[in-house]
């Protein structure tokens, strides 16, 4: 496979390495100076000096190929969506992955279709959530592409769906249960599977029927 990362910070650095590693053919894009020579001191001529969202530097990367994955990985959201959109839309590169670093910038990657994103700072608010749980429902995973969000619900014992089995539980159109993990184990769910008290219950929903879930499941 080939790759294209743009942005030789440390997520770049450490991607690129991983990349070599498994045997993928990789050129890195940095523009800072010193940066790029740390970076071509390790990686050699895979290095690659130059502002990733300047055209005659992508191609020089070989933009024009495509390669199958582009990563735009600086610490500048708007060159990360200008480089995504370039390759996606002006060479039909299959698939960009862009780095958010600001949660608030996320809806002008999905209005320009950038849907393969990563967030640190979402992902840590998440898993912040999983630790101290304060609405009952914690997104784990968001498919912006298909729409969906895998979620987990902690079920306590005034929620009225504990004591109850699955198949007889309402639930919103576009959600299902997937698995229950109680006792340090998951099981997958079936209709006869009984939710209790404790169950941490991981489902999958449409953005739309995430709410209408919560409620199905706690009740609030």
């Amino acid at each position: 496979m080939y790759v294209i990362v743009a942005g030789g910070g440390k997520v770049g650095a450490n991607s690129t390495r991983s990349l070599l590693e498994m045997g993928h053919e990789v050129t890195l894009i940095e523009q800072r100076p010193d940066r790029f020579a740390r970076l071509e001191e390790e990686f050699g001529p895979v290095v690659l000096r130059g502002d990733a969202t300047e055209i005659s530097v992508l191609e020089r990367a070989g933009i024009a190929r495509p390669p199958e994955l582009l990563l735009a990985v600086t610490g500048d959201d708007e060159d990360n969506l200008v480089i995504s959109q370039i390759g996606k839309e002006g060479y039909g590169v299959p698939k960009a992955i862009a780095r958010v670093n600001d949660p608030r910038n996320q809806p002008h990657f999905d209005l320009l279709g950038i849907t393969q994103t990563v967030c640190a700072t979402t992902s840590i608010l998440g898993l912040v959530e999983h630790e101290v749980p304060e609405h009952g429902l914690v997104r784990l995973l968001e498919l912006q592409r298909e729409g969906l969000d895998v979620v987990e619900i902690q079920i306590d014992r005034s929620a009225p769906t504990a004591g109850r089995r699955v198949g007889g539980i309402r639930l919103p159109e576009g959600s299902r249960l997937i698995s229950v993990f109680r006792h340090g184990r998951t099981e997958l769910v079936e209709d006869r599977t009984v939710i209790r008290p404790g169950d941490q219950v991981l489902a999958v929903a449409s953005r739309d029927s995430a709410p209408a879930l919560r409620k199905a499941l706690l009740g609030t």
